[in-house]
């Protein structure tokens, strides 16, 4: 209780100084913001947005055309490029297609994406009738499949995706609403079991059809990866085969010892106790088919140095992905709210500053304008800034990151919105700034239905903020919801709500403006679920 008092009263603490801060509108951020106008957000978008940029497919010719229409108009501010002497942050890729893969499982054949996927394999076979069912494959102090000796060397491990949950939705083992890492980090899963000399995994998704719903076209379409080369060990490799499969495909496999994962699952989360057991009668092989292509993509550095001698070195960071799924079925996907609004709000948000740097009201702290790419194949140019950043992590103070201003939902028909997501999750100085900015200079209704933690969209984890947050770093994503021609060929420009796009831009600079500019770094004052659990 006493520690829970001195979070609540920093917390109160946190408020009052952040509204004192704020309590007079700083008129020369009115100035700048208003240079952010529908004109111009207009301009740039019918140009992105257009045919002519096929979709903006990351690694393809409309991607690296919009990568370059992007320096050209950095560089018509006056900005100097950063990355030796260049716009463009570089990265390679690799594209492997999946198709016409199978699966054996006691004489049936179950096909790719119809029973089982899998991501970015470097293994083409997995055979064995040495099979051992490990329930959830997790070993932690607070729940471990592994109380009992399992002899996996040389075998197949079996277990569930997530971990054990109460009836109202609380993990059993974070005793909360947030997943622990073992849920978010199939990989740990992986490596307990090849810890243990196991030569593959098997992963069963309890919602496989529902999941499959939403990745099919990932799928089914050449799967993009970064492409680590050598270094791929040391970031995210696998040690070992791991796919995912359907409880149809898990139950057959289980069907010699006269058992069903439903049941399996129920009993270990009723009872929080699991025994692992190997598979009677169970054979498997699964046939991977691999195509492969290698590429390079482009993440676009726009940096405006800041004015203090004594804070330039941090950075707050504006960041939108400008990629799109380009052309699918012979149509053209334009992408105009998805991410087009976020792309040309932040090459406004980048002239208001430069402009004020301009007339010597320039920010303390640097600002970072970073147009990734990969978005749409997974986070894979924020991800790789993350672990090949230009400018230090450490010095990184917070992300705003912007992803589908564009348009409004049904929820909100007609009202001037923005959904405001992981403004707390690390830093409730953060929070705060964002709230009283808001109230300060904009009066936009904040809507944090996608920031709670049971949300089942999981916006937090969807967009490029999250590869900062994973370091610790404070984040805000703005985002106006999905709506009916989200990933379809008629997300077009004519479509956008630029006044509403205008007023979520100021905003965003509003904030950007009061952190960069303000005498302390950003606290990070929350637990970093991420890490920790």
């Amino acid at each position: 209780m006493i520690k829970m008092r001195h979070l609540v009263l920093a917390a109160c603490l946190t408020v009052f100084h952040v509204n004192h801060s704020l309590a007079q509108r700083n008129e020369d951020a009115v100035k700048y913001a208003n240079t952010i106008v529908e004109e111009d957000l207009k301009k740039h978008l019918q140009i992105l947005a257009s045919d002519e940029y096929e979709g903006r497919e990351t690694g393809r010719p409309g991607q690296k055309k919009a990568a370059e229409y992007l320096a050209r108009y950095y560089e018509s501010l006056g900005v100097e490029p950063v990355v030796n002497g260049s716009w463009f942050q570089t990265y390679p890729l690799k594209i492997e297609s999946n198709l016409g893969s199978y699966a054996m499982v006691n004489g049936q054949r179950y096909d790719y994406v119809k029973d089982f996927y899998l991501f970015g394999s470097e293994w083409t076979a997995l055979e064995s009738s040495d099979i051992v069912f490990v329930g959830y494959g997790i070993d932690d102090e607070r729940y471990s499949d592994y109380k009992t000796k399992v002899d996996l060397q040389g075998k197949v491990a079996l277990c569930i995706l997530g971990e054990p949950m109460e009836e109202d939705g609380k993990s059993k083992i974070t005793g909360d609403y947030n997943l622990s890492a073992w849920s978010q980090e199939w990989d740990k899963k992986t490596k307990a079991v090849a810890e243990r000399g196991a030569k593959g995994i098997i992963f069963v998704n309890m919602y496989f059809d529902m999941y499959i719903s939403r990745i099919r076209y990932w799928l089914e379409v050449p799967s993009m990866t970064l492409d680590y080369g050598k270094k791929k060990e040391d970031v995210d490799g696998s040690p070992i085969p791991e796919v995912f499969v359907s409880k149809r495909l898990a139950n057959d496999l289980l069907s010699g010892c006269k058992k069903d994962v439903e049941s399996l699952q129920k009993k270990i989360s009723k009872s929080m106790k699991s025994k692992p057991f190997a598979l009677k009668k169970a054979n498997v092989k699964f046939h991977v088919e691999q195509k492969k292509e290698s590429l390079e993509a482009e993440n676009v550095l726009c940096f405006i140095e800041g004015s203090d001698p004594e804070l330039k070195h941090e950075i707050v960071v504006i960041s939108a992905h400008y990629d799109h799924i380009g052309i699918v079925n012979g149509e053209i996907n334009n992408g105009a709210d998805d991410d087009g609004s976020g792309t040309v709000t932040t090459m406004e948000i980048a002239e208001a500053f430069v402009l004020a740097k301009k007339d010597g009201k320039g920010p303390r702290r640097s600002v970072l304008i970073l147009n990734v790419s990969g978005e749409e194949k997974g986070l894979l140019g924020s991800e790789w800034y993350s672990a090949n950043p230009v400018f230090p992590l450490e010095n990184t103070v917070c992300n705003l990151n912007i992803d589908m201003i564009g348009r409004e939902d049904k929820k909100h028909a007609g009202q001037n919105y923005v959904y405001i997501i992981g403004s707390d999750k690390l830093s409730t100085e953060l929070h705060a700034i964002s709230e009283e900015t808001n109230k300060t200079y904009s009066n936009m209704i904040l809507d944090y239905t996608y920031n709670d933690p049971k949300d089942p969209n999981r916006f937090y984890y969807r967009s490029d903020h999250y590869n900062f947050a994973k370091h610790n770093i404070p984040v805000i994503f703005y985002f106006s919801g999905v709506h009916e021609d989200y990933h379809k060929p008629t997300d077009d420009e004519h479509k956008i709500l630029y006044g509403k796009m205008v007023n979520t831009a100021r905003l965003i600079f509003h904030t950007a403006w009061e952190v960069a500019n303000r005498d302390k770094r950003l606290l990070v004052d929350v637990e970093n679920v991420f890490e920790n659990h």
